[in-house]
C-alpha cells in the first residue's frame, strides 16, 4: 500500500511541473482558438454562448441572492444611521424653535402693551382671496397672470397678489369673475419696498427681467447681497412686511433683487383684501376698471 502511494506521488510531481510550465501558454492557445472559432463561425459561437448562459443563469441567480441581501442590509444600516443623524438635527432645531417661540410670544405681548400705551392704531385685517391661475400672457413686453376671481369675489384694482413664497405683483384689471395681475418683473411694475435690516425705503422697479431693480434709495443707503426686501406699505394699498425677495447683486450703483416667487410653478395666488380707512369708500368705477390699461 505504501508502494502504491509513493508511485502515485512520483507520477503526480512531473504532471504538476508540466502544468505549471505550460498553463499560461495553454491559456493563450485556447484564447486564440476561441477567437479563430468566433471569426470562422459566429452562429456556432453565439449558440454556445447562449447555451452556457442558460445553464449558468440559475446558478448565478442563486449566488446573487445572498449578495443582494447583504447589499440591502448595508443600505438599511446606512438609512438607519442617516435617520439617527436627521432625528438629532430635528431635535436640536425643535429646541431652538421652542426658544424662539417663547421669545416671539413675549415680544408680541410687549408690542401690544406699547401699542396700547401709545394708543397706536393697528393695521387693518388682511383677508386673502385665493384664486387659480387660468392664463399667462407672458411675452417680451408684458408679464401678467389671469385669475378666476373678480369683483364678485371682492377683488379690486391695486390689491397685492402673493404666492406661496411672497409678493408676486398687484391687481391691475378686474372683471366680474376674473382679474389680471401685473407681475413684479413687468416693465410697468412699481412696488414700494423697504430693506428689512437697514429700514431704507425704495421702489422695486420691473424691467422685464427675472431680477427687478431697486431704485430711489437714499444716497447713504448701505445695501449688500443677501439683504431681505419686504413691502413698506407706503401708499396704503399694500400691507407692510410681506416678503418680496433678496438683494442678488450690487454693481455700479445698480441693485437687483431676486424675487421669492417661483413664476414657473404658480398655480394658485392669493389676493390680499387690504382696506385702509378712507380708501375703502373710494371704489373705482367698474367701467373704468374693465377698460384700464396695464400701465395704469
Amino acid at each position: 500500500m505504501a508502494f502504491d502511494q509513493g508511485s502515485a506521488w512520483r507520477l503526480a510531481i512531473p504532471l504538476k511541473v508540466f502544468f505549471q510550465r505550460f498553463a499560461f501558454l495553454s491559456l493563450i492557445c485556447l484564447s486564440i482558438a476561441l477567437l479563430v472559432l468566433g471569426k470562422a463561425d459566429l452562429v456556432l459561437l453565439e449558440r454556445a454562448r447562449t447555451i452556457s448562459t442558460d445553464a449558468l443563469s440559475p446558478v448565478l441567480g442563486t449566488l446573487s441572492q445572498p449578495v443582494n441581501a447583504i447589499n440591502k442590509g448595508i443600505e438599511r444600516v446606512q438609512e438607519l444611521a442617516s435617520l439617527v443623524e436627521e432625528n438629532e438635527r430635528l431635535r436640536l432645531e425643535n429646541e431652538r424653535l421652542i426658544k424662539w417661540q417663547a421669545a416671539s410670544r413675549a415680544l408680541v405681548k410687549e408690542n401690544d402693551y406699547y401699542r396700547q400705551l401709545l394708543n397706536a392704531l393697528s393695521d387693518p385685517l388682511v383677508l386673502p382671496i385665493t384664486a387659480r391661475v387660468i392664463g399667462d400672457s407672458g411675452g417680451p413686453f408684458v408679464r401678467t397672470l389671469l385669475l378666476n376671481a373678480g369683483r364678485l369675489d371682492g377683488v379690486r384694482a391695486g390689491q397685492a397678489a402673493v404666492g406661496p413664497n411672497g409678493v408676486i405683483g398687484r391687481v391691475v384689471q378686474v372683471g366680474h369673475q376674473s382679474a389680471r395681475i401685473l407681475l413684479l418683473t413687468d416693465l410697468n411694475s412699481r412696488i414700494p419696498v423697504i430693506i428689512e435690516n437697514s429700514r431704507q425705503k425704495g421702489i422695486l422697479v420691473g424691467d422685464n427681467s427675472s431680477t427687478p431693480k431697486l431704485e430711489y434709495l437714499p444716497n447713504n443707503a448701505k445695501v449688500s447681497p443677501g439683504d431681505r426686501v419686504v413691502t413698506s406699505g407706503d401708499g396704503g394699498m399694500l400691507p407692510t412686511g410681506w416678503p418680496v425677495g433678496v438683494v442678488s447683486s450690487v454693481t455700479d450703483g445698480q441693485i437687483n433683487v431676486q424675487a421669492y416667487a417661483d413664476w414657473a410653478r404658480l398655480e394658485y395666488v392669493s389676493v390680499l383684501r387690504y382696506d385702509l380707512p378712507g380708501l375703502t369708500d373710494q371704489q373705482t368705477n367698474p367701467g373704468d376698471l374693465s377698460e384700464s390699461r396695464l400701465g395704469n
